[in-house]
């Protein structure tokens, strides 16, 4: 009675995904309610901890007003679709012309093919979660050109692709504040913010042993534990959950993949060939440019500044295009410099729903932010947090800060614009209650659900590609059933990476250095 029960509960999951509409059609309704809310909400006001320590105040924009109808106009074409992100969708096309040249050139299926023989299938899922995990380095390299190679990997196997692209999708976004490499962007991001919200507000910056804390690598030694962790838990995640369930399921592969069998042809073996003199050629050209006109200097105002890392999408695209070329080449199916012209513009070819979806997406999510709607949605949660009066137990403290983040993220994306909101409210607040709740230890509870949650939020600007990645297989995916797809990803990463942190906190190992 209980297995029936659970099946008809599952069937009606299942149902409830499918009827999501196409995340086109949510962006389009999603800005026609934020424009009536901020109509509604418009003028209304709300003040938050600033970081200073100092009482900032917020207002909600009324956009039917004149002044912000024109902003809208203004705005929507340069500044909210093609300059959202610091230019996110620049960076898509780039990556999709090098890749283009990789995958018409035939390279990408000889690799996969290689691969295939050379890794046990029994450890795909653990090495895609790990590999996913490390991408965070290269920014938007993992959802760019890991998880479509997933599923071509799978693909090539006869699996269903998209176990491949899961697995490998888990790693890049839940695991996304996980890393081996000690200060990366996004630990300097949180932490010197975190020490100005502490310092500003009269906060020690030091960690529970009263040890003054380094902004860029005080949470290493948890951010390097949870890699290893997350890795774990998302390759049994997939063996336990995912991979069972997508094995029922029938998928396509495009013919133009040109998988076939394992074996590989002569060409395919000139081509490799071909393929290590163009990365001899890449690595020249790249080591060149970082050491070169790309290298790390000081600008007048002594700050460090790091040109090829603010630039690595456009290397990466530069080593696949290399290698491509040198594939194509050798393999014979480059003959002339107009076939490199047309693999690019075939590839192309395949993103027109990419364009459409994210001009809808990042018009929303720019109005979101402008009219105020989002900070106050932030503020909301927050308060929420404050009114559950866990004072008495740090413990539930942490995880009930971890759980608010965690579900303010499904709404509001963006890791430096929820923090700066969250962070100078609840370091402070969370020291006066606790002492123990040190800044280190507050802003690693913040890194934890802010990347959980993300593979299961429409808002993460990439869910939508991703989605037209894996109808590549599946045409007749939905938007739901991609999101329900990955719950069991957000939850076991939640749950465990959170009892990781206050595995930490209760037997008082170090963060970090």
């Amino acid at each position: 009675m209980s297995e029936q029960t659970g099946t008809n509960q599952g069937g009606f999951i299942e149902r409830w995904a499918k009827r999501i509409p196409d995340p086109i059609l949510l962006f389009m309704a999603f800005f026609v309610i934020a424009f009536v809310a901020s109509v509604l909400l418009g003028g209304h006001s709300f003040e938050s901890m600033g970081a200073g320590g100092e009482l900032q105040t917020y207002s909600i924009r009324s956009m039917a007003e004149a002044e912000q109808v024109r902003w809208i106009f203004d705005n929507a074409l340069l500044t909210n679709w093609l300059g959202f992100g610091g230019g996110v969708l620049g960076v898509i096309l780039v990556v999709i012309l090098a890749i283009g040249i990789a995958e018409q050139s035939g390279l990408l299926s000889a690799l996969i093919k290689r691969m295939a023989l050379l890794v046990p299938q029994s450890l795909l899922p653990l090495l895609l979660v790990l590999l996913g995990i490390l991408s965070s380095l290269a920014t938007d390299a993992g959802y760019l050109i890991l998880i479509p190679l997933a599923g071509m990997l799978y693909a090539g196997m006869g699996k269903n692709p998209l176990i491949g692209m899961a697995a490998a999708f888990a790693g890049v976004s839940a695991g996304f504040s996980a890393n081996l490499v000690p200060g990366t962007p996004i630990d300097v991001i949180i932490g010197v913010n975190a020490q100005a919200f502490a310092e500003a507000q009269g906060v020690p910056f030091a960690n529970a042993a009263g040890e003054p804390l380094q902004a860029a690598t005080m949470h290493y030694w948890f951010i390097a534990t949870s890699t290893f962790v997350l890795a774990a838990t998302g390759a049994l995640v997939t063996r336990w959950f995912v991979q069972p369930r997508l094995e029922r399921q029938s998928f396509v592969v495009p013919a133009d993949l040109g998988l076939g069998e394992f074996a590989l042809s002569p060409e395919e073996r000139r081509g490799l060939v071909g393929a290590g003199i163009g990365l001899l050629v890449a690595a020249a050209l790249i080591a060149g440019l970082i050491l070169g006109p790309l290298a790390a200097f000081e600008n007048a105002e002594g700050r460090r500044i790091v040109p090829y890392m603010n630039n690595v999408i456009l290397l990466i695209s530069l080593f696949f295009a290399c290698v491509g070329l040198g594939f194509g080449i050798g393999a014979g199916t480059f003959k002339r410099a107009q076939d490199a012209v047309n693999a690019m513009v075939k590839q192309m070819n395949t993103i027109g729903y990419i364009l459409v979806l994210t001009f809808f997406a990042y018009n929303f999510l720019g109005l979101l932010t402008y009219s105020g709607l989002g900070a106050w949605i932030t503020y909301l949660g927050g308060q929420a947090l404050l009114a559950l009066s866990l004072d008495e137990s740090p413990v539930l403290l942490l995880i009930g800060f971890v759980l608010a983040t965690a579900t303010i993220n499904l709404f509001i994306g963006g890791l430096t614009s929820k923090w700066m909101l969250l962070g100078p409210i609840f370091i402070p607040m969370l020291y006066f209650v606790s002492p123990e709740m040190t800044p280190d230890l507050v802003s690693a509870a913040y890194r934890v659900a802010d990347s959980a949650t993300n593979v299961v939020s429409p808002m993460m600007m990439y869910a939508g590609i991703i989605l037209a990645f894996m109808r590549r297989y599946r045409p007749e995916l939905s938007f739901g059933e991609m999101l329900l797809m990955m719950v069991p990803y957000s939850a076991a990463f939640l749950v465990v990476w959170t009892t990781l942190l206050v595995g930490f906190y209760v037997f008082g190992i170090p963060l970090g250095f």
